[in-house]
């Protein structure tokens, strides 16, 4: 770790916003360097209680925020007028905000493990797609943060690393597969992150760590994954503790002179029409009953959403009861078609040994049926959605998991990681869909959604442990969505 300790600040770093943050930076009030030492710091201390990091990069992350400040001298001396509030011209956008990349996306240099014993750990020789266009935006990256493996479960515990904690209460896990990014934003290690979305990878950990979680429609952001996306399910997006964070980091991902994210976030929308269901199409498959914590924050959000000025009412949604099969179908072919060696196939975890096996033993016809069926279902689901200007629905089902629930082993500290992995895959992913039985069949339609959380079940706001909502929107609306949960005070 470095041996440089930031300056005194008015301010605890890890206590401002990402925008304050930003503006920070920008105007020369703290140095990329101290900012980058500070959170380092904050890893340290406290990533061994959490396990939301599995690899620190403090050198590259020290070498890469002298390179900001240097970049930073330089535009100054050449600017003959700094912009509005002190800062240079010609910055790029996040200059020196540190982040971290989850361990399904390529950051050079570094090891990329998607959460697998059972891989060859080797440095990406490049950078992804998302660690490019964060890293060009003036982002420095601090390490990587723990997955699930392959990122394929609603938990981020694996067999490489200690497991994901909630920081609300540790021995709750964080959710996944962007468990590890959602834990070390929700515990001011990282200002704010990207996670990849294919099922609720976002949305999860999001609402069970307390933040703000963007899933973008299809094909707004790459996914940021090194693996394959066969069904186009996954999408990269925001982890952050509020929308104008969120919108922040929007503005990075989808640079547009048409629109600005964090210009248009604070603008009250229009009255909506807001349609509101606990249909699932998962119900039929597993059987499940929203815990009453679920329905005080679904209720929690209607009032406020009332309140707002908006027009929420009762929406009879209906699912085919065809579409478990076949998600599943979809969601596991990348793991069917994994490179990976056959002596180091037991290294794997039950749930993804048994998804690999299952998809190599499909016909390419059925993934082709299945995902012809997928596309049927998306029309059918748009349609009635086209009712409501978005859907609302609790974000979980169920309050966040302890560590191990779903896999039936044990966590605590003096059995890590020699405990068994006891439980029944099936059991373990029939657990997952009963968790987040609302989040799947949003990236199926290849839609927008985002997570809020408004309900804490201590009572107050930080007490206990957060519940949220999730809202759907149509294709195109990521700002709205986020505009509502600015004006719900988020």
């Amino acid at each position: 770790m470095p041996t440089e300790q930031p300056t005194a600040s008015p301010h605890e770093l890890h206590e401002m916003s990402a925008v304050q943050l930003r503006n920070s930076l920008r105007s020369g009030e703290v140095s990329a360097r101290e900012t980058t030492a500070y959170f380092l710091a904050r890893i340290t201390e406290r990533n061994p209680l959490l396990g939301a990091f599995i690899t620190v990069t403090a050198e590259q992350a020290m070498a890469d925020a002298a390179a900001a400040d240097d970049r930073y001298a330089r535009f100054r001396r050449s600017s003959a007028a700094p912009a509005e509030g002190g800062a240079a011209d010609g910055l790029p956008l996040l200059h020196g905000i540190p982040t971290a990349f989850k361990d399904l996306t390529d950051v050079a240099g570094v090891v990329t493990t998607h959460g697998s014993a059972a891989l060859d750990h080797k440095p990406a020789p490049t950078d992804g797609a998302l660690a490019a266009v964060l890293k060009a935006a003036g982002m420095i990256s601090l390490g990587k943060t723990q997955v699930p493996e392959f990122g394929l479960t609603a938990y981020s515990e694996n067999r490489i690393a200690p497991p994901s904690r909630n920081p609300h209460a540790p021995s709750r896990s964080s959710g996944g597969s962007s468990g590890g990014s959602a834990a070390a934003v929700a515990a001011g290690l990282i200002p704010v992150a990207p996670g990849s979305d294919g099922g609720g990878s976002i949305r999860i950990p999001a609402a069970a760590c307390g933040l703000v979680g963007l899933k973008p429609g299809r094909g707004l952001v790459p996914s940021g994954e090194s693996a394959a996306n066969p069904a186009g399910l996954v999408v990269a997006g925001p982890l952050a503790r509020s929308a104008a964070d969120a919108a922040l980091l929007m503005d990075a991902l989808v640079p547009s002179p048409a629109t600005c994210y964090l210009d248009a976030v604070a603008r009250e929308p229009r009255p909506l029409r807001i349609g509101v269901s606990l249909a699932s199409p998962w119900s039929g498959a597993f059987p499940f009953t929203p815990g009453p914590e679920a329905l005080a924050a679904l209720q929690a959000g209607r009032e406020m959403l009332e309140h707002a000025g908006h027009a929420v009412s009762e929406a009879d949604i209906r699912y085919d009861n065809r579409y478990p099969d076949a998600f599943t179908t979809a969601w596991t072919a990348a793991v069917g078609t994994a490179r990976i060696s056959p002596q180091r196939e037991a290294l794997l975890t039950p749930l993804t040994r048994t998804f690999r096996r299952r998809a190599q033993q499909r016909s390419t016809s059925k993934l082709d049926e299945s995902l012809a069926f997928l596309r049927r279902f998306t029309r059918d689901t748009i349609t009635q959605y086209a009712a409501w200007d978005l859907m609302l629905m609790p974000a979980l089902a169920q309050t966040p998991r302890p560590v191990g629930w779903f896999t039936g082993a044990s966590h605590g500290d003096a059995r890590w990681p020699a405990a068994a992995w006891a439980g029944d895959a099936d059991e373990d992913y029939r657990r997952q869909c009963q968790f987040a039985p609302w989040s799947s069949m949003v990236n199926v339609c290849g839609l927008p959604a985002v997570t809020v959380p408004v309900h804490w079940t201590g009572g107050q706001p930080g007490e206990g442990l957060p519940m949220g909502i999730q809202l759907i929107g149509p294709e195109g609306s990521e700002l709205l969505l986020l505009q509502v949960a600015s004006q719900l005070g988020f």
